[in-house]
């Protein structure tokens, strides 16, 4: 059940302001559906997996597709829905911040019903099924695909589903930076993929980014676990304890690329 801060202030909402569309969404069919269908993220990951690797080896003896005007539309799309759905999402978690503090905004549920976010929290998990493409046009391009990149992709996807059918705290704030870093890598990724050459030090920026937003997801199922409480705090255990572990792992794997990446051919094209 969702917290008493589901109960919104009129005036609150006159403050905040929200579009028909967004009023109009029905947040309870769509958590209906999520409870009923998120055993569907495991269905979908494998044959991600199998569509992946299996287009890979296909694509091993023939030559790579270029797709660049595909590829600079994806890329500029989810650019668009990152900048619109961090927007009204940051509306909400400004507003929190500043009348009920920092712990109010981690706990809050109200993002999963309140009609200034409730449209876009729901977009925003059902974006991680749409990022799956991300990976089809690696392999169509016969670009390098590692690990970090699939694993991310996959498991992502997963937890955003389970945490968005048990309404789980803190999804606010992981929405609003997942977001707010997506303007800028799919605003990248739009640039390299019409052929513009980026200098290194913006592709720098985009991991670091990716770096501290995964240090920000840890710190913040730290303070979940202390908080953790029936009535303010509420989180499911298993999605507290798989996601604490997919953000550590991703920011190991992110600093083991930045590493390999940008210091290492830093230092080769030194001379040292």
């Amino acid at each position: 059940m969702l917290d008493m801060e589901t109960n919104i202030d009129p005036s609150e909402l006159q403050l905040l302001g929200a579009y028909d569309f967004e009023k109009n969404f029905n947040h309870l069919e769509a958590r209906k559906w999520m409870e009923e269908n998120w055993q569907k993220s495991f269905v979908i990951g494998f044959i991600y997996l199998i569509m992946v690797f299996g287009i890979q080896h296909f694509m091993k003896e023939r030559r790579p597709f270029s797709l660049r005007v595909p590829l600079t539309l994806w890329s500029f799309s989810l650019t668009l829905f990152s900048v619109i759905a961090a927007c009204r999402v940051w509306k909400q978690m400004a507003f929190l911040l500043l009348t009920k503090g920092f712990k109010r905004s981690v706990c809050s549920q109200s993002f999963f019903i309140h009609p200034v976010s409730k449209l876009w929290i729901y977009l925003f998990v059902l974006s991680k099924l749409v990022e799956l493409g991300d990976t089809l046009f690696i392999v169509l391009r016969k670009k390098k695909l590692i690990f970090v990149h699939w694993y991310h992709h996959l498991a992502t996807m997963i937890i955003a589903w389970c945490a968005y059918k048990d309404t789980a705290a803190g999804l606010g704030w992981n929405a609003a930076l997942n977001l707010s870093i997506h303007c800028l890598t799919y605003c990248y990724y739009t640039v390299t993929a019409m052929g513009i050459r980026v200098p290194a030090s913006i592709a720098m920026l985009v991991t670091t980014s990716q770096m501290v937003q995964m240090t920000g997801f840890v710190i913040m199922n730290i303070f979940l676990f202390f908080w953790k409480d029936n009535k303010l705090c509420q989180i499911n255990w298993l999605v507290l304890f798989f996601s604490t572990v997919l953000y550590t792992t991703l920011l190991a794997l992110f600093f083991n690329f930045f590493i390999k990446t940008y210091l290492s051919s830093t230092r080769k094209s030194k001379g040292d």
